[in-house]
């Protein structure tokens, strides 16, 4: 018989909660009135914390992650569990701009609870005066603060995660002073452990400490207990099973767009000198307080999270709780997953902050080994594990201040930038306007219009595109029904890197005295449309016979259907380009052809270009070559293997150029290979061929 919950006990299990609480009200108070004063209403520093208030609000509305009116499910939804936990404050009348405060409610609540379960892990460690300074590192943690009243999941993310390492371990080594650990402990940790991946697929390392415990040491007797080990390990296969049954496939838009490794624009090297790249900015910089990290971190502040690893195996050691230290490690050394992000180092470093926590138990232990050490040397029981958590506690709050500063000059960027340009949508677009976007979050929840996300988050089918590169998003364009595209942009101009759609700038805004914005200036623009296509077929040359095959370079499905060799092509390189029609003469006429704009995708810098033809064998064939070149350059083409002729290109816009295939370098399938004949490099953009 369970006994009855009395609220002596209740008192006694929020009594730990009592000081964070007030210290993260505090701190709350004091950041929430920094970004009102500047932004002048509830404002958020990132666009992406209005994401999860757009899917907030359409569950609240009956729609299960479904971003705008009249489409469905889309899986762009980083987070599940921040949005579900949002959406009753919805339908308890938080709206517009005032949700917002729903955010900061929460965030603070993980605030205080983040930094309990970080001084418990540390107390359990290194004891009494560690654990109060790894909570109260916590608490006075710039990064913690930033992101607890930013909108973001960040913060109760770390929360789980802490404390499923906490409870997790305990449950493996229980503390003597507790009741040992029975089913309502297995209980929570498998909890723990299979909610965890729902606030962030990071959260697959709580999944995994959760198994390594459960596993360990199962509930009760017998094999059938250790059953519940695979609850966590389901955890990481939720929202990817989700995704599959619902959209049809198992992988997010955001992994696509996001993860280094099901990036498809990447090849293997590519992603190994990615990621080796960012390991060191994370270790010179980031971990270290440098240009990516001044506003949280103190300068050199690795020194001592190194020695507090060789502290933490320490007092594992001494205080015989080997999983609580390797718990904590697995957590530390996590810190490295977001390095296999392609948007590593965006919006204040982000993606780390939710394994730091696990940094301060480091610093607690090598606090507390100080401190041993140190009486060993000194007779009198000075108080030197205090002394030197306060040094670190006072290096982080020195950081406060610039801290809270940035959040709100950050918030009233993004406010006075992305939401100004959403109340203006509301009212100056129609109401059947459908606004192409490259941030998505705070236009579609402030201007009640439809979005087209061209990053594809929120729009299914566009995340592809986008990984590519602008040329490949400008020849799907081409291919996608009228119904579905933009009627309107309003984008960063250089990001969207698209110009050829980019019609009449209907309005602008600016905000300078900022770093938290993709660009001083979005620009609202009517959709253009009209060059779509002009760049089909040969503008200036006119081959004899029939169109027999076509190569459209930056048309992922038409490169594919070619074997199109990328070779590591870069995204920057996939380009959308308008132009006046080539001159004529390179078709035997002195005069020039009639001015026209057209616009074509291709690939720039190509030190190589290399497909397979579907041609009728034996019969003979005009290559038709639409390229440009920042030199003069001579081309050398090859019909498998052998040269059959070369085209020379002169510096400038592009131009066409015929080669002729004889009948015996013909066959179904003809791989064709253009190289410049010197070093050099050429831009591609389009072949066709004809019999």
């Amino acid at each position: 018989m369970v006994a009855p919950v009395t609220p002596r006990d209740v008192g006694k299990r929020l009594a730990p909660y009592a000081f964070p609480l007030v210290v993260s009200f505090a701190l709350g108070a004091l950041a929430i009135r920094g970004i009102l004063n500047r932004a002048g209403r509830p404002a958020l520093p990132l666009d992406d914390a209005f994401i999860h208030l757009q899917y907030a609000r359409r569950l609240a509305e009956g729609h299960f992650f479904s971003y705008v009116p009249g489409e469905g499910y889309t899986t762009g939804a980083t987070s599940l569990l921040w949005p579900i936990a949002l959406a009753p404050l919805y339908l308890l009348g938080l709206r517009g701009l005032s949700f917002v405060w729903a955010t900061w409610l929460l965030g603070t609540l993980a605030h205080a609870a983040l930094a309990v379960e970080t001084g418990r892990l540390a107390h359990r460690l290194a004891g009494r005066a560690a654990g109060a300074g790894a909570m109260i590192m916590c608490l006075g943690f710039g990064a913690f603060a930033w992101f607890a009243w930013s909108g973001m999941e960040t913060i109760p993310f770390a929360w789980m995660l802490m404390r499923t390492a906490r409870v997790a371990a305990a449950y493996c080594e229980p503390d003597p002073a507790s009741p040992a650990p029975g089913r309502r402990q297995a209980i929570e940790v498998a909890a723990l452990g299979l909610l965890t991946p729902l606030v962030r697929p990071e959260g697959a390392v709580a999944s995994a400490l959760a198994v390594a415990a459960l596993a360990l040491r199962p509930s009760g007797e017998g094999k059938p207990r250790r059953l519940v080990a695979l609850v966590p390990a389901l955890g990481p296969l939720l929202v990817p099973l989700l995704h599959l049954v619902i959209a049809g496939h198992a992988a997010s838009s955001t992994t696509m767009v996001k993860w280094l490794p099901a990036n498809p624009a990447y090849d293997r090297a590519g992603m190994i000198a990615f990621l080796q790249s960012n390991l060191r900015v994370l270790w010179q910089s980031v971990l270290d307080g440098g240009e990516w990290s001044a506003v949280f971190v103190p300068e050199n502040f690795l020194v001592p999270t190194i020695l507090g690893v060789f502290a933490l195996v320490t007092r594992a050691h001494r205080a015989a709780l080997p999983i609580h230290g390797t718990f904590v490690l697995a957590i530390v050394l996590a810190t490295a997953l977001p390095c296999t992000y392609l948007s590593f180092l965006w919006n204040r470093v982000r993606y780390v902050w939710p394994f730091y926590a696990a940094h301060f138990v480091l610093l607690a232990c090598l606090a507390r080994e100080i401190g041993d050490v140190a009486r060993r040397f000194v007779r009198a029981r000075a108080p030197v594990t205090p002394l030197v958590l306060g040094l670190f506690t006072g290096a982080l709050v020195t950081k406060l201040p610039w801290t809270l500063s940035d959040l709100a000059t950050s918030a009233r960027a993004i406010d006075h930038q992305q939401v100004t340009l959403g109340f203006w949508a509301r009212e100056k677009l129609p109401a059947d306007a459908r606004i192409g976007v490259n941030d998505t979050g705070a236009i579609a929840y402030v201007s009640d219009r439809r979005t087209f996300d061209v990053v594809g988050l929120t729009t299914e089918g566009e995340s592809r595109y986008w990984t590519f590169g602008a040329g490949s998003r400008f020849e799907h364009y081409e291919k996608l029904p009228a119904e579905r595209r933009p009627s309107h942009f309003i984008v960063y101009p250089q990001w969207m890197a698209c110009p050829p759609v980019l019609g009449e700038e209907l309005h602008r805004e600016t905000v300078v005295d900022q770093s938290i914005l993709g660009g001083p200036t979005m620009i609202a623009h009517e959709a253009r449309w009209d060059l779509l296509g002009t760049g089909a077929l040969p503008r200036v040359v006119a081959p004899k016979g029939a169109l027999a095959d076509e190569i459209d370079v930056s048309d992922l499905e038409s490169e594919d259907t070619h074997g199109y060799a990328r070779l590591g092509a870069s995204d920057q390189d996939n380009v959308a380009v308008m132009a006046e029609s080539p001159r004529r003469e390179d078709a035997g006429s002195d005069e020039d052809t009639p001015a026209a704009e057209i616009a074509d995708g291709g690939r720039m810098r190509r030190a190589v270009d290399r497909f397979t033809t579907n041609l009728a064998q034996g019969r003979a064939a005009s290559l038709v070559l639409r390229a440009s070149a920042d030199t003069d350059v001579e081309l050398v083409v090859r019909a498998g293997g052998i040269e059959i002729g070369s085209a020379r290109l002169p510096a400038g816009p592009w131009v066409e150029r015929v080669v002729e295939i004889p009948p015996d370098r013909v066959w179904a399938r003809t791989e064709i290979e253009i190289t410049p004949r010197e070093a050099g490099a050429f831009h591609s953009f389009h072949y066709w061929l004809y019999q």
